[in-house]
């Protein structure tokens, strides 16, 4: 086979890349290593930022969006014995978020593939990178007890963290970023009714977040030691904990009942520089994990997406290397903001083992800051927002 872009990760940013690709005439090919049902029943967060919502629209996948997805003007602090806090991204940047789930965009991007005769290869296994530092890579995988090979001019490796494609750059030419946090998110998903808001509250005994899916369908999580597990947390237990973090006027809007779901996330920082080696391009959570708090990993995602299409159609359709050499620095600022709100969210909102008192009245003032001033209430809703792509 031989394709313009081998594309390597059917998720969101791999097939959006596909797609806005297709639509400007650019063959590709996308290679996944699980089944598309799997993919399609992994459930994700599903907080878009404008950016985000703005591509799906450009690219004709808002139908479904516009009629089940929930504009949502910030997100609200719930802060132990202290006023609330929302941060009102609506007032200070006159935009909104979206509240859709990003199983939905997978769905909606598999099925704009397949109205469009987009090759996706599904149960693609043992994909390896070829050539990368040539100007004629491959990529081999496994199918049906058979090698196939894809003989191509660039490789976008957007296969995530456990992916072959950031594995496939030299140790001698990358450099690793990591934080690793020494607790994790406890998770479950019910079938009722959720929270007017999407909401952090921040309690003594760790943090407790309510978000939402849709109609029918809340997720909930609270912060929990990072050795355990979904078995150590009985689904009263679960309720009891989540409900004592909130405050009680909001904990009775809270409407529990059996899980259907239980997972436990652990939390971590990670970006792997350059986004770029040769003839390979990696995007998404192959590049750079944030933690979860400040709802930026699949906003980050298409970031990516955004610089990298624009950078390989002006190579295709003009010959134009410019974009293609600085894809990595542009997109790596954006990454490095996301990085930071992230943490300083993730910071001002947990309880972190063995602080000292310092620390605590630290966060403390840092929330107490929030309350009292409107430049640092518009500088959090303009980075929690996303910064603007660059031109």
């Amino acid at each position: 086979m031989k394709t313009q872009v081998c594309i390597i990760g059917g998720g969101p940013s791999g097939l959006m890349l596909s797609h806005i690709l297709d639509a400007n005439g650019i063959d590709n090919v996308v290679l996944e290593r699980q089944s598309k049902e799997y993919v399609m029943g992994r459930i994700r967060a599903g907080v878009l930022e404008h950016n985000t919502v703005q591509m799906l629209r450009d690219y004709g996948l808002n139908e479904r969006l516009d009629k089940i997805g929930k504009p949502k003007d910030g997100t609200l602090i719930l802060w132990e014995n202290r006023p609330e806090f929302f941060i009102d991204i609506k007032k200070w940047t006159g935009k909104q978020m979206m509240a859709y789930g990003q199983t939905y965009i997978t769905e909606d991007l598999y099925a704009a593939r397949e109205r469009d005769g987009g090759a996706v290869i599904c149960e693609a296994q043992n994909v390896a990178l070829h050539d990368i530092e040539s100007d004629t890579p491959h990529v081999t995988y496994e199918k049906d007890g058979n090698i196939h090979r894809v003989d191509c001019r660039f490789i976008a490796g957007c296969d995530g963290f456990h992916g072959p494609s950031r594995k496939a750059i030299p140790s001698s030419h990358s450099q690793e970023f990591h934080r690793e946090y020494p607790f994790g998110w406890m998770g479950i998903m019910v079938e009722q009714p959720p929270v007017e808001n999407f909401i952090y509250a921040y309690h003594s005994d760790g943090m407790a977040m309510a978000a939402q899916r849709n109609e029918m369908l809340s997720r909930y999580y609270v912060q929990a030691p990072i050795n355990d597990t979904p078995e150590d947390w009985s689904d009263d237990r679960f309720w009891e904990t989540l409900l004592t973090r909130f405050p009680e006027e909001y904990a009775k809007k809270i409407k529990t009942g059996p899980s259907i779901e239980k997972s436990m996330a652990p939390l971590r920082s990670f970006v792997s520089e350059p986004m770029r080696h040769g003839s390979l391009f990696i995007a998404g959570d192959a590049a750079h994990i944030v933690p979860p708090t400040g709802a930026k990993g699949l906003n980050l995602a298409f970031s990516d997406v955004h610089y990298l299409q624009r950078a390989l159609v002006s190579y295709f359709k003009g010959g134009n290397v410019a974009l293609i050499d600085s894809y990595s620095q542009t997109a790596l600022r954006r990454v490095w903001s996301a990085e930071n709100i992230s943490w300083r969210l993730t910071k001002l909102l947990h309880v972190f083992p063995g602080e000292d008192p310092f620390e605590q009245k630290l966060r403390e003032n840092d929330y107490d800051l929030l309350l009292m001033s409107e430049a640092a209430q518009h500088a959090l809703a303009y980075e929690y927002m996303g910064l603007p792509f660059e031109d």
